[in-house]
């Protein structure tokens, strides 16, 4: 982000405003250093009930937070919102990562290790990410692919997204590489694109398996597959599955 943070070494009081970021430091065994996360920091099961929940991503409660007296907190520039975080910035030491492929996850994996004192596990946890992407299968000719993160209106994730990074790695080209992050389609503009597989992430929109005849009511011809959200878009230590689980989806 070009910005400098001066943050005490180790940090012993962490809030972390990112999902994924929570899930990695419980697993670099920072899990009694977290003492705040938000209500959607799902992973591991016990975070939300050991630490406070000080909001949501884009949405925070100043006041818990100042209670919580952090010393280091972690947040994202897509995930949380330009306002609160410049707020907490004026008082408190505030990391932010910015994540759109996998080189960016892993370097953010190994700067979180090597601020928060957890240098060497990061140092494994992001080689071990890293082979496993390496193993993946080469890709043959690509099989275009539109990825719906929304419902109501109709939203994809398109070029410069984490999401499409994947994609890519999973053998797909994505049907609206000429758009850019996460637009508005409508279902003409997706008739049109003709996409040989329809992706309904399971999250932040909570598709299921009853929206699949919606989709292929508009294009006919597509595979369509509710998919693994979580596998797509957490850039955290949940990558460590996200692999294998592309592979499956190559087939």
């Amino acid at each position: 982000m070009g910005r400098q943070v001066a943050v005490p070494f180790p940090p012993q009081r962490i809030v972390s405003l990112v999902p994924s970021q929570t899930e990695l430091l419980f697993d670099l065994g920072l899990a009694e250093k977290v003492v705040g996360v938000t209500k959607f920091c799902i992973h591991p099961a016990e975070a939300r009930a050991q630490a406070t929940v000080v909001g949501g991503t884009k949405q925070f409660d100043f006041e818990k937070i100042a209670g919580l007296q952090p010393d280091l907190i972690l947040g994202n520039k897509e995930e949380n919102y330009q306002a609160g975080i410049e707020q907490l910035a004026a008082t408190y030491p505030v990391w932010l990562s910015d994540i759109s492929d996998l080189p960016t996850a892993l370097n953010m994996i190994r700067r979180v290790g090597f601020i928060t004192g957890k240098k060497e596990a990061a140092e494994t946890l992001a080689q071990e990410i890293d082979a496993s992407f390496a193993a993946l299968p080469g890709n043959g000719p690509g099989r275009s692919a539109a990825y719906f993160i929304w419902r109501k209106p109709y939203m994809v994730a398109a070029t410069g997204t984490f999401i499409n990074d994947l994609l890519q790695r999973a053998g797909f080209v994505n049907a609206f590489a000429d758009h850019h992050r996460y637009p508005e389609i409508t279902a003409g503009q997706l008739a049109a694109a003709a996409p040989q597989h329809i992706l309904l992430s399971s999250e932040p929109y909570p598709f299921g398996a009853k929206h699949q005849a919606e989709f292929q009511a508009l294009c006919p011809a597509a595979t369509i597959q509710v998919v693994d959200g979580e596998l797509f878009s957490w850039y955290g230590s949940r990558l460590r599955k996200s692999a294998a689980y592309l592979t499956q989806l190559r087939g």
